[in-house]
Parts: structure tokens; C-alpha cells; sequence
């Protein structure tokens, strides 16, 4: 029996990302000797459901299948001598098998259906605390966009005022990229397949071991191991990856979005939201860092050109791609680590933000009324002519700045405004839009 090390992993000291998430534990070296295990086992298992091996045998192999039993560290030390773990793992798994049902592991199979059906495993059990993390993050939004459906704010447009919005929309908004991420994830992960192949992806192997039918082998591998079952062997055909990769780094983007406004919201100076627990400065004992929004864009910066690796692996030659598979497993399981780290980390966020209302209405002022100067360029036109109000307009923008007047206040002295309702046309607060519907539509959606 070969000596058991403990379960390794990397710490997360340089991955504050997803350091101290579930996804750590669902894509360590120990979930992954798990997930090979667990593919090894499975083989054996379909192939004695067919009739292809004893039944004993497939008993034998799933006792044996227990990851405590093996070393990691001497796995991955003798890894590099074939370019991956699977080699040294079959040796390791035969021998503790016995040599009565020693010959029926790994039969018929090649490394990378192992490593594939294995990756695919640890994919499906680390998207579910994604999926889980990702609705308590659409709750927490559903709720801030219901409570605020009426909270007026500045909408902001390369970087500065707009026209009114409100809080609910943006809310909303949020929650509307959420539920798209959360849409892409679960049927991603639904659509996850098994792999087997053979040394070819002709399945010669199990045919020459008295496989009947290629489909019903596939479809007893998969049921085994509890993915589902392939058209074809997906060697070279790596679309399960390539919609990994898509919507991993969807997702992460996504979280980016909400991490990226919080991010603006929270500045010093325009203060209309906070993270509800920030996090200290080495340096300077006033701050409350948004930490979770900071964590969230740096998995959003990253994600993009991990993805880009895994697109580039989809042109691989030939039935067995040197390089482009061997190239896919660091990049996948780091994009399964941002996103599960960064919904952990927005769930965080979303459930704790706290809204500053107060904040934001005072903020509509900032600009002396010109916040609300495309309203007035339509309510103005029908009475002033359209050139006319566009060049009234311009001018008194122009002194707002100049003179430090608000705009309402420079209207008010126009002898041809006198029985226009200023008050009326210069609040931002009732310059809103169909916020409150879109809103409400958006929160419809479930």
C-alpha cells in the first residue's frame, strides 16, 4: 500500500480571490485525485454492467478507489515522466487492486479519457457552490432593487452626470447579469459529458474486450460516473471546454460589473454606497477598504486571457493533440477558482451593501441643476422654437459654471419663462424615466 500524504492544496497566501471559498477545496490536488479515481472506478463499473468485466471486479476497483490510499506528492513527482498524472495513478491503483482484478483498471481506456472525465467531475461539483453563491448574491440585488425602486440617483455616462436614474434600475441591472452568469453556468453544467475513447477515439479496445455498442458503453461510462453521455469522443473536439471557459469567464466578468460601480459609488467623494464590513489599511487606520468589490475586479481582469488559452487549445490536431490538451488543465481549474471565489465574495457584497439615499439625492445637485438640461431642452422647444432653447441652454450652462448659479435660478430671470413651472422642470427627482417600471419588469425575471 503506498504511503498516504495529507490532502494538499495550495494555501491561498497569493489568492485572496478564492483563497478561503469552497472553490479552493473543490479544485485542489485532492479533488482532482478524487475526480480521477472516481473516472477509474467508473469504468470498471460500466464495463461489468455490460458484461465486460466481473462484477467483483468492478467492486475491487471502487474499494480500492479511495484517495487516502495514494500519495499525491510521489503522483505528481512521477507525472512529468508521461505529461500527466494518470500514468503514475494506474500503476498505483493496480497495485492496490491485487492482481486478481488488477488487469481490469484503466482497460481499454487512454489517459485522457481519465483526464478528461475527471475534469469534467470536478467542474460539476465545483459549479454547484457557484450556482449557490450566485442566487444568494440575485436575492440580495432582488432586494436592494425592490427597496430602492424609487431611490433617484445620478446615472453617470464617461464618467460624469447624465440624467437622473435611480438606485432599483442599477440594483436591477446588477441582478439582470447575475441571472444571465447563473443561466450559463447551470446549463453548462447540466451539459458536462464523460470521455472515452480509446488510445484513438475509435473505442477499438473495448470492442476487442467484447463491447457490442459503442453508444450503449458510452452511455453506462457516463451513467457511472454521473456526467452525461457524449455523440462522440471529444479528443479533439473540445467544446465541453470551450463552454467552460465561456461561462467561467462570463460569470467573473459579470461579478466585475457590480465590483467595478461599487467600486466608483464608494469613492470618498461620491460616497452613495459601502461595502458593509471593509477592510483595514496597513497604513492608514481611517480607511475601510471595498475589499470584496476590489477582490471581485481582480478575478475580472484575469479570467479574460485564461479563457483566451482555453479557445486556443480547441484547434488541436490530429485524435491526441500534443501541448493544446496538456495546455487546458492550470488555466480551467484557475477560472473555476475566480469564479468560485468571486461569487462567494459578491454574495458577501450584495447581502452587506449599504445604500446611502441621502448621499445620492445631494449628489443630483452637484451640477446646479444641469443634470436635468436634456428634460429641459424638450420641454422648452415647442415654446421657444428647438434653436432657440438649444442656444438659451448652452449660454446659461456656461454661467452655471461661471457664476456658481443654479440653472433654475438663471431660468427664472428669462422675461419669456415667466409662466413656465421651473420648480417642476428642474427637479432631478422627478426626471426618473420609466425607472420604476424597468425595474419592476426586470424584477419579473426569475
Amino acid at each position: 500500500m503506498t504511503p498516504a500524504s495529507p490532502p494538499y492544496a495550495d494555501t491561498g497566501l497569493l489568492a485572496p480571490e478564492w483563497g478561503q471559498s469552497g472553490a479552493a477545496s473543490a479544485t485542489s490536488d485532492h479533488a482532482y485525485l478524487r475526480a480521477l479515481l472516481d473516472a477509474e472506478a467508473a469504468l470498471t463499473r460500466a464495463q461489468a454492467a455490460l458484461g465486460l468485466a466481473p462484477a467483483e471486479a468492478a467492486a475491487a476497483v471502487t474499494e480500492a478507489a479511495v484517495p487516502d490510499r495514494f500519495g499525491i506528492r510521489s503522483l505528481a513527482a512521477r507525472t512529468p515522466a508521461g505529461g500527466n498524472p494518470v500514468i503514475p495513478l494506474v500503476a498505483d491503483l493496480t497495485r492496490e487492486v491485487g492482481d486478481q482484478y488488477g488487469p481490469y483498471v484503466h482497460r481499454g481506456a487512454t489517459s485522457q479519457d481519465i483526464m478528461d472525465t475527471a475534469t469534467m467531475l470536478v467542474a460539476v461539483r465545483a459549479l454547484g457552490p457557484v450556482l449557490a453563491d450566485l442566487g444568494r448574491t440575485e436575492r440580495a440585488l432582488a432586494r436592494l432593487a425592490a427597496e430602492h425602486r424609487d431611490t433617484p440617483m445620478p446615472g453617470r455616462t464617461l464618467t460624469q452626470h447624465a440624467v437622473p436614474t435611480t438606485f432599483g434600475l442599477k440594483a436591477a441591472s446588477w441582478r439582470s447579469l447575475i441571472l444571465d452568469a447563473t443561466d450559463r453556468v447551470a446549463r453548462v453544467r447540466d451539459s458536462l459529458p464523460a470521455q472515452l475513447g480509446g488510445a484513438a477515439g475509435t473505442l477499438a479496445a473495448f470492442q476487442a474486450y467484447g463491447a457490442q455498442d459503442a453508444a450503449a458503453l458510452t452511455a453506462a461510462y457516463a451513467r457511472e460516473a454521473g456526467l452525461a453521455a457524449p455523440a462522440l469522443p471529444w479528443h479533439t473536439l473540445r467544446t465541453p471546454i470551450a463552454d467552460l471557459a465561456g461561462c467561467l469567464a462570463f460569470t467573473t466578468g459579470a461579478l466585475g460589473k457590480l465590483a467595478v460601480d461599487v467600486l466608483t459609488l464608494s469613492r470618498t467623494e461620491i460616497g452613495e454606497v459601502s461595502e458593509g464590513s471593509g477592510g483595514g489599511s496597513s497604513a492608514m487606520p481611517h480607511k475601510a477598504n471595498p475589499v470584496h468589490s476590489t477582490l471581485l475586479l481582480a478575478a475580472a481582469r484575469r479570467a479574460p486571457q485564461l479563457a483566451a488559452t482555453l479557445y486556443g487549445s480547441v484547434a488541436a490536431e490530429d485524435e491526441r493533440p500534443a501541448g493544446a490538451w496538456h495546455a487546458e488543465w492550470e488555466p480551467l481549474r484557475d477560472l473555476l477558482r475566480l469564479a468560485g471565489g468571486s461569487a462567494s465574495h459578491a454574495a458577501e457584497l450584495a447581502e452587506g451593501l449599504r445604500v446611502n439615499a441621502e448621499v445620492m439625492r445631494r449628489n443630483l445637485h452637484v451640477t446646479g441643476g444641469l443634470i436635468v438640461s436634456e428634460r429641459l431642452s424638450a420641454a422648452l422647444a415647442p415654446r421657444l422654437g428647438r434653436a432657440r432653447a438649444k442656444a438659451l441652454l448652452t449660454e446659461l450652462a456656461r454661467r452655471t459654471h461661471a457664476e456658481g448659479r443654479s440653472l433654475g435660478e438663471l431660468l427664472a430671470e428669462e422675461p419669456e419663462l415667466k409662466e413656465v413651472d421651473l420648480a417642476a422642470l428642474t427637479d432631478p427627482t422627478r426626471y426618473t424615466g420609466f425607472a420604476g417600471a424597468l425595474t419592476d419588469r426586470a424584477l419579473e425575471r426569475r
